[in-house]
């Protein structure tokens, strides 16, 4: 298998060659990955952001942003810009600390979850023995920072969103954990590195979703359900609720709000991809190809080819589960938040439990093709 490229020893060894002693060198990349990580989740939103609309305007037949840059690519930046220098308006009767921290509770875990996703071999923040596991007690974190700015606002329908973000966390962190568990159970380990190197050896056909189709069901319904997208926005519910938890916010709290929601968006659709369709590897598995033209995987400058291939495999991957999600969106109607809490408990649940135990039955009885 391709081991990919030390991007940590790769930078450090050449800010070396430059001159800069070794402890320098590790202190000018310590905050690197961090920054790119800030910066490539960000840009990642403003794509979907920009999806969102254009695909919302094909669905609806019309045309959609055009005006603002080319195919209207700059209505996002003007969309960040315009929270950025809106007014900040805390109510009067909120409780000022609560408020302020509630949308940084929401945003913050997020953007830690992005340590754990890879997008090659050596292509990740923080490889962790238990990334899947980091990622579940993360996301587990979000719905207080929702509960806690809904009823800090002291307005009814935020105090109605907050709890309803709180009764929804809980109907499906449940089955979302038993099927990341199922996972972790073919692949003997909770490193989405070592997940994705699972899935390598028989190309499209080696990827999970062909032996968890399941598991991905329920991983996919519970992850729209995290990032409370439609047919699940019951949080929100413009409709019922004016804009639920984040009514009483506006400026740069606000921004967090959106920026967390599409944020996690793009993180699910990552996850997805890393957990269920085989992360940054093709459908074709590259060592053929390379065999096929008789090409050294050693090769320096076939590595580097080989990093940009999984990084752009990730993202197509990602992308296209962001497409079915905006799809769903205009699709499906939303569900009342009894009718969710009964998805979650009374089907969502079970067909887990189900699913798990099918998967470590499998896995006894057909060790080659499940992990064992």
């Amino acid at each position: 298998m391709n081991p990919g490229i030390d991007l940590q020893g790769t930078f450090i060894q050449s800010v070396k060659d430059l001159g800069v002693p070794p402890g320098a060198a590790k202190a000018l990349w310590m905050p690197l990955p961090m920054v790119l990580m800030l910066i490539g989740a960000t840009v990642g939103v403003l794509v979907a952001t920009w999806l969102e609309r254009k695909i919302s305007a094909a669905a609806q037949q019309r045309i959609g942003p055009e005006y603002q840059g080319p195919f209207g690519l700059l209505v996002p930046v003007a969309d960040g810009l315009k929270l950025v220098f809106k007014e900040d308006i805390i109510p009067a009767k909120a409780d000022t600390w609560l408020f302020t921290i509630g949308p940084i509770i929401v945003v913050l875990p997020v953007f830690l979850s992005y340590l754990i996703v890879p997008f090659g071999q050596n292509i990740i923040i923080a490889n962790v023995g238990m990334g899947v596991f980091l990622w579940i007690a993360l996301s587990s974190i979000q719905p207080i920072g929702l509960l806690m700015a809904g009823y800090a606002s002291n307005n009814k329908y935020a105090l109605l969103g907050g709890l309803r973000a709180a009764a929804q966390s809980i109907s499906y962190e449940i089955p979302l954990a038993l099927s990341v568990l199922a996972i972790a159970m073919m692949s003997n380990s909770l490193s989405t590195v070592d997940i994705v190197n699972q899935q390598s050896n028989f190309g499209i056909l080696g990827w999970n979703i062909w032996r968890q189709p399941l598991g991905f069901m329920i991983f996919w319904i519970a992850a729209l359900a995290e990032c409370e997208r439609l047919p699940f926005d019951l949080p929100e519910a413009e409709e019922e609720l004016v804009a639920g938890y984040q009514t009483e916010y506006s400026g740069m709290k606000f921004a967090l709000f959106y920026l967390s929601s599409y944020i996690n968006l793009v993180l699910s659709a990552l996850l997805v991809a890393i957990l269920y369709l085989g992360g940054w590897h093709c459908p074709i598995p590259l060592e053929m190809i390379t065999g096929w033209l008789g090409v050294s995987e050693s090769d320096p400058a076939i590595q580097v080819v080989t990093a940009v291939i999984g990084i752009t495999m990730t993202v197509i991957k990602a992308y296209l589960l962001v497409f079915f999600a905006i799809l769903i969106r205009w699709t499906v109607p939303r569900v009342r938040i009894d009718q969710l809490l009964d998805l979650g408990w009374k089907f969502l649940l079970p067909i887990g439990l189900v699913n798990l135990l099918l998967t470590a039955a499998f896995k006894l009885a057909f060790p080659f093709a499940f992990g064992g």
